[in-house]
């Protein structure tokens, strides 16, 4: 039974990390949309953080977390040679540029939703020639404005356009993507001190000085910042699509799995310790 349930609870936790994989391609999808809205000519290199943070956010989140599932679970002790840590720690360090970079994409995003103008001389979307412009129904997801959908999107007789992009959106709508947008932010940042606090906690367990006053510091870190993260899933479920909700859910269960094994680590660590010589 004890095996049974080892193979069950191993099973549900790559499967959890296959559906993370599998956001990476769905951000993509929306972004690619987006991008093709926001950039008719092509995205340009400088641009590309703009375009496709959740992308490249999520793709090099997956990639850090397998490089923790490696660390933590996988690999044992007898298997960190020079060669195997230097490349672990090497890929961790260009996932981290890519996840700063992103960071700042989200940054970007917001100063976007800022510039904004006014439109004139339109008091209805339906008035809009039809097929020319979008609509903005939601972070990073336009609807094309036609002559079946014109009147379901806003009864505002007053609109905004984004800078350079044949979009537009009402106050209300606007207020609620910068909403959307500031959690990608606060989001962000906080899964950075989040990996930043276990990658010390990761370096404290590896000279098995992962305990006392180190063991509580993190503890209560780590409640405070996974509550902020929860807070940030709950409010994209409500105001958000499923997709930004079932990322979020999953990142949070997937760390739940790596504390679990860095949990698992010490107990052994502790036991080895005991053990008569």
């Amino acid at each position: 039974m004890t095996i049974r349930r080892e193979t069950l609870y191993q099973a549900f936790k790559y499967t959890v990390y296959v559906f993370l994989a599998m956001n990476v391609y769905w951000f993509f999808v929306e972004e690619l949309a987006a991008a093709n809205l926001q950039f008719p000519q092509g995205v340009p290199p400088a641009d590309l953080i703009e375009a496709y943070a959740a992308t490249i956010d999520t793709l090099a989140w997956v990639i850090l977390l397998l490089m923790f599932e490696l660390e933590t679970y996988v690999l044992e002790d007898r298997h960190f040679a020079p060669a195997v840590t230097w490349t672990l720690q090497g890929v961790r360090f260009v996932c981290y540029g890519f996840i700063v970079y992103a960071f700042y994409g989200y940054i970007v995003n917001v100063d976007f939703l800022h510039a904004v103008q006014a439109l004139a001389n339109v008091t209805d979307l339906c008035a809009m020639p039809p097929g020319e412009w979008s609509y903005a129904v939601d972070l990073d997801e336009y609807e094309v404005i036609s002559t079946a959908n014109c009147g379901s999107f806003s009864d505002a007789a007053a609109f905004l356009v984004f800078d350079n992009m044949p979009a537009v959106v009402d106050a209300a709508g606007l207020d609620a993507l910068l909403g959307l947008a500031r959690i990608d932010v606060i989001n962000a940042g906080v899964w950075l001190l989040v990996v930043l606090v276990l990658e010390i906690d990761v370096r404290l367990q590896e000279v098995n000085r992962y305990e006392g006053l180190a063991l509580r510091a993190s503890t209560v870190t780590k409640v405070i910042l996974y509550g902020t993260l929860l807070y940030a899933a709950i409010y994209w479920g409500i105001k958000g699509d499923f997709v930004d909700f079932w990322d979020a859910f999953l990142w949070l269960v997937a760390f739940v799995f790596i504390e679990l094994n860095v949990f698992e680590w010490r107990q052994e660590s502790l036991q080895k310790e005991t053990q008569p010589a």
